[in-house]
Order: C-alpha cells, then structure tokens, then sequence
C-alpha cells in the first residue's frame, strides 16, 4: 500500500487545531525555500521542502501517539473507551518522547540538575526544524518560545492541567481526534459518522489491519521472548527502535491500553508480559538506564541528553502506575 506524504505548500507553515493551514508571510522561512523548489514545467505548480526528504530514510511511519493510539481504538467500531481516562495524559508524554527521539529536544546541559529529581529537570530546543507532524511542530514552536520549564511542568500544561490562567494557551487540545485525522490521511484509518442516541460522532474504524497487527506482534515479542536491544536496532532502519517499543509499551500500559495487544495470550503468557512491563518501567524510567536491558542500549554521540528526556518521561508515567496497576489487577482477579 502506498504511503501518502504530506508536502507543505509555499506560504504556508502554521498549522490550526482542526489541521487547517493558516497563512503565512513569504519572506524567509520554509516559504522562501518551497518557491525556489517550484516545478518550472507544470502548469499547476507543486512545492515541496527539502527537509521532507532529508528525514524519509530514517523517519518512522508512525509516531509514538499514533501506535499508542491504534492499540486503543476498536477496530470495527473506530473510538476509544469511554471509560479510558489516562490515555490524554500518556499520548502528551509521547510527544515529549518523540520530539527527543527526532532530536529536537534534550535536557538542558547543566551539572547542577541532577540535584533535582528526573522529572523536575529542565528541557530545551536544540533543533527547531520542524518535523512534518502537526501536533509535533505546535508543541515544538511554543517549547522555542517559552521559558524553559521541566519535563512534567511540559506534559502538565500540554494536558490542561494547571490552575495558572496565563499558561492555558500550553494545552494540546484534541489530540486524540488529530491523531486519528493523520492516521486517516496515512491510510492507516477510515473516518465513518456513527449515531449515538441524540447526535453523531464522527469514528475511525482500521482501515489498514496490517499496520495494527503489526505493533501487536511487536509488543507481544518484546514481553514474551528474548530480545536484545542490539538485535531489534540491526534489523531496523530507525534509530533508536528497540529503545522507542520500551517507550511506545510503556506508554500504552500508563494509558491503560495496553492489554488489547495482549489479548489473545494465554494466561500465563499475559501475566508474564505484565511482569516484564513492570521491569521495562523500572528499568527505563531511571537515568541512567538500570538494569540488563537498560544497560545495553547503545547511544549515539551527542544522543545522552534527548535520551534522557525518554527517562524522564517515563519516570512521570509511573506515578499513574499504580492507578493503573490496580485496574489489571481487578480486571484479571
């Protein structure tokens, strides 16, 4: 199946909450390099941006709240659990994840921060070349514009969760519905109108099984086989893949959306991929990595402070661990 790509269109860069492009001046900027990249023998001129092709090779189809996502929907039906209340706070954390994975973002550079705990450490822009992805890019510019603030001072505004009415403009809203706007337009997902009693809702039913079944396999393997680290990044063409399923499984289990890739195990199969998600937490959530796995990840140069924020992320997940530590346990008991 092919892909489809998004291409930005000279003069326009900025991106609305519902996936509008809003208009842009075209002095300097991307603005300025798609109008030098305009075909010359079309009639109907098409610009594109080097930068999309710069990042194709080593770019994953999917991001962190995408996968994360997927796992939680219905495939039939196209939405979330009503009941699921921690997967808005968990996807903000993966976007935290995945601008440190594309080297966005890293922790600030200072000797003094280890005196504050993991997540309380500040984090900055380090690269401010937008990623393509429109929730990535709007969180991206208002982390270049603000003060420098810490890893869970970033998921809590991003969230909505503060009582300081000067920092309500940090909230992400609708994500879920964006994230399942860009799956359609991956072809990942189908949007379809369903009626519920008084009014209609606009669902995202699998419209590619593959994909879904793919990160199911994925997260099966990683908790119920032996794997290395160093054998999941050698057959992968992304950097860091066997870090970025620690933190994808890790995130699914915060948003409690983790036991629909777990369904079809036997078992004693499921508890021991429960287990293995309770040692990844752990192992994961602290800096430096603990424990074997942990241990082995191999880092590129220049790599520690963006895979540091991965730490503390993760180190904020756990705090809803418990909460969700006690549904699997009602749940399964």
């Amino acid at each position: 199946m092919s892909t489809i790509t998004r291409r930005r269109v000279a003069g326009a860069s900025t991106n609305t909450d519902d996936g509008a492009i809003e208009p842009t001046s075209s002095q300097g900027g991307s603005g300025s390099r798609s109008q030098d990249n305009l075909s010359p023998s079309s009639e109907k001129k098409v610009a594109y941006d080097p930068r999309d092709v710069d990042e194709s090779k080593s770019t994953p189809k999917l991001t962190l709240m995408e996968e994360v996502l997927l796992l939680g929907l219905k495939d039939r039906q196209g939405y979330l659990s009503f009941w699921n209340d921690s997967i808005s706070y968990a996807l903000r954390g993966c976007i935290v994840m995945e601008l440190a994975f594309r080297g966005r973002i890293a922790m600030v550079k200072d000797a003094n921060r280890r005196k504050y705990p993991l997540s309380d450490r500040y984090i900055e822009v380090i690269n401010d070349k937008l990623t393509g992805e429109v929730l990535l890019d709007e969180a991206l510019k208002m982390m270049k514009i603000s003060e420098k603030m810490s890893v869970a001072s970033w998921i809590d505004l991003m969230s909505g969760e503060t009582w300081n009415v000067m920092k309500i403009g940090y909230q992400l809203k609708q994500v879920r519905e964006r994230l399942a706007k860009g799956l359609v337009d991956k072809g990942v997902l189908r949007t379809e109108k369903r009626n519920f009693l008084l009014f209609d809702m606009a669902t995202h039913p699998i419209a590619d099984t593959a994909t879904k079944e793919e990160i199911i396999k994925r997260v099966c393997t990683m908790l119920v086989t032996r794997v290395s680290s160093s054998s999941v990044d050698s057959q992968s063409d992304v950097p860091n893949a066997y870090l970025r399923s620690v933190a994808m499984i890790c995130a699914a289990y915060a948003a409690n959306v983790l036991e629909n890739a777990l369904l079809y195990l036997q078992p004693d199969l499921r508890e021991q991929a429960f287990n293995k998600v309770d040692e990844l937490m752990n192992d994961f959530s602290a800096w430096p990595f603990a424990g074997t796995a942990g241990a082995k990840i191999e880092m590129a140069p220049g790599t520690e402070l963006s895979l540091e924020v991965i730490a503390a992320v993760l180190n904020v997940l756990t705090k809803m661990d418990a909460i969700v530590s006690l549904f699997f346990y009602f749940y399964y008991h």
